[in-house]
Parts: structure tokens; C-alpha cells; sequence
């Protein structure tokens, strides 16, 4: 994490922490204290831990978002808090579809307590999010939960299209960004414009801002998908090569796989092989570089940032926002792969 940015997650852990731990105590005892667990507040036999969960990046989002136009963050709090409940949801569920045993360095939830305990400890953060936001008070609370509700409608499009792809022997780029568009991507978006609606933003600076979180999400699934393949297991708390090794068609390997070349014809049987020793592993993770998979995926991460950045240029705010805003995205894309 870059030092410049973190100030910018550290005031968004401090100003949602207290709202996210007390919307959390209100669900099932079971519910709450796995919640606790996954979220990092404690060890598995419910001591107090300081692992602090993860970056709280969707919650800043939703904090500058209102800021950026023009309100105090602490009008955005309930939709910051929503955005990591649905967030949550989605990695719970997420888990348990892709048979993860390691989430942030940590045994998941379902491999402690069984799938389906992960699966209704997801489904009681779900609708706790929206509980979050009708309780708010706030004049625009209709309009930030159907927000909500549409991002999450899409991420659950995007998650059904990225299971079905890996039954299937082909899948284009064009298919492989939109299930990230709506796996990734729509969460983002909402969180990047619940604080404007809140505020009773304009509908230009609401739209701004649900472009510049679509692209950033974007970009976030590219660099997701880098990382799943080349990334330090010690940076990224999943075992090397994770995403060879369930076969996921991710989109470096979607670009790879669509080129008429050797490399994608070796990938390709490979993907239709049983095996997955270490060796075809590496050799998989090679072809995907050898055919440009993993140079596209980059360039198009980048790309992405340039067209987020391009979404707010628009938009007449206070810079620091802004500012902020873009070196949030820039976290996002310059991490390490």
C-alpha cells in the first residue's frame, strides 16, 4: 500500500469501522460472530485479532464520492457500510464456489464452518446492507438501495457467467470483460456514487461517478486476474498459479486462448487436460505470457485508469476528492503482479 494513500483508507476505516461493528451485532449470534471472523475483528474461536480485514476500498470510495460533491463523508457512512456488507457477501459466496481454502492469509469460513454456513452468513450481510441504508434516515435512502440492488443483481449476473465459462471450451474477450464489468465492476460503481446519492448529488456527478467505478472495476478484475496467476502468494494470501489450478478462464488466458497461434493451441489442451501438476501449471502460466495474455491484461488495466480518469475531468468539484479518487485507482492498478 502506498503511503501517499494511506491516510485516505485509514479515515475511511475510522469514520465506517463504528457503523459497520454495530450493524454487524444486530444480526443472529452465529451470523455475527462469523461475520466477525471473516472481517478480521477475530480468531476463529472469537478472541480479539488486529488482522483488520481488508482495505476498505469500496467504503472510501463511497466517502469521497460524496464528498466530491460537495457533502461532509460522514453523509455517505450507511452506503459505506452497505457497499462492505454486499462486498462481503460476494467473497463468502465466492469462496465457497471456488473451493478457497485461504482468504487474507486466513482459513476461510466455509473450510472452518461448513458451505453452509458461509453461504447464510453472506445471505444475512446481503440483507443487512439494505437494512443499513432503509434505516438511515437519509432523504435519499429509496434511490441509494436501488442502487444497491441493481449493482448487486449485475454482480450476480457477472458471477453466474464467470462459473458457466469454465464448462465451456471457448469464451471470447468481449464476453470475458462484460462478466467483469458486472462481477467486478458494478459493486465498484455503486460504491463510487452511493455518497453522491446520498447527498442528492446531481445526476451528471452521479453518472460521472458510476462511469469512473465501472472503469475502475475494470481495471480492478484485470489486475485481479494478473494477480491470480503471478501474484506473491504472500501478497495475495492464495496459493501460486490459483487461478490455473481451478481452471478459471480469466481474461489474460481469455486473450490468449483467442489467438489462432501455437501458444493458444497448448493452452487450449492444456485446459482440457485432467492434470494439474506443477510443472504443466508453470507451463500454462508461460503460454499465457508467450501469447500476450498477460502483456494485454496490463496495457488494458492502464487503459481502463485513462478512461476512469476521463469520467471525472468533467465534473466541477473540490481537487483534493479527486484527487484522491484517482490514486485510489491507481492503488488498484499499480499493484504489484
Amino acid at each position: 500500500m502506498t503511503t501517499a494513500l494511506t491516510p485516505v483508507l485509514d479515515r475511511s476505516r475510522a469514520l465506517v469501522l463504528p457503523a459497520l461493528r454495530a450493524a454487524v451485532d444486530t444480526l443472529d449470534p452465529t451470523s455475527r460472530d462469523v461475520t466477525a471472523y471473516h472481517l478480521g475483528w477475530t480468531d476463529a474461536d472469537g478472541s480479539p485479532c488486529a488482522s483488520g480485514g481488508g482495505k476498505t476500498v469500496r467504503p472510501a470510495l463511497a466517502l469521497l464520492s460524496a464528498e466530491l460533491a460537495g457533502a461532509p463523508a460522514e453523509q455517505a457512512i450507511p452506503g459505506a457500510v452497505a457497499v462492505e456488507l454486499v462486498h462481503n457477501f460476494s467473497l463468502l459466496h465466492d469462496d465457497v464456489m471456488d473451493g478457497d481454502t485461504q482468504r487474507r492469509h486466513r482459513a476461510t469460513v466455509w473450510s472452518l464452518w461448513g458451505e453452509s454456513c458461509a453461504i447464510l452468513t453472506g445471505d444475512a450481510q446481503l440483507v443487512l446492507a439494505q437494512q443499513v441504508l432503509c434505516d438511515s434516515g437519509s432523504a435519499h435512502a429509496t434511490a441509494a438501495t436501488r442502487l444497491l440492488l441493481g449493482a448487486t443483481a449485475e454482480l450476480i449476473r457477472g458471477q453466474v457467467e464467470d462459473l458457466a465459462f469454465e464448462s465451456r471450451d471457448r469464451v471470447t474477450v468481449q464476453e470475458c470483460l462484460r462478466m467483469a464489468v458486472g462481477k467486478t465492476g458494478a459493486l465498484l460503481s455503486a460504491s463510487a456514487a452511493i455518497g453522491a446519492v446520498l447527498a442528492g448529488a446531481p445526476a451528471g456527478v452521479v453518472a460521472a461517478l458510476s462511469a469512473y467505478g465501472r472503469h475502475l472495476g475494470a481495471a480492478f478484475q484485470l489486475v485481479d486476474d494478473l494477480l491470480g496467476i503471478w501474484g506473491d502468494p504472500a501478497v495475495t494470501g492464495k496459493p501460486v498459479l490459483s487461478d490455473l489450478r481451478s481452471r478459471k478462464k480469466s481474461l489474460p488466458v481469455t486473450w490468449t486462448l483467442a489467438a489462432d497461434d501455437a501458444a493458444a493451441h497448448e493452452l487450449a489442451a492444456w485446459y482440457s487436460s485432467p492434470t494439474t501438476d506443477d510443472a504443466g501449471l508453470t507451463r500454462a502460466a508461460e503460454l499465457v505470457e508467450i501469447g500476450g495474455g498477460r502483456a494485454w491484461a496490463a496495457a488494458e488495466a492502464r487503459r481502463r485508469m485513462e478512461l476512469a480518469g476521463q469520467a471525472l475531468a468533467g465534473v466541477r468539484a473540490p481537487a483534493g476528492p479527486r484527487a484522491e479518487l484517482l490514486a485510489l485507482g491507481r492503488f488498484i492498478v499499480d499493484r504489484d503482479v
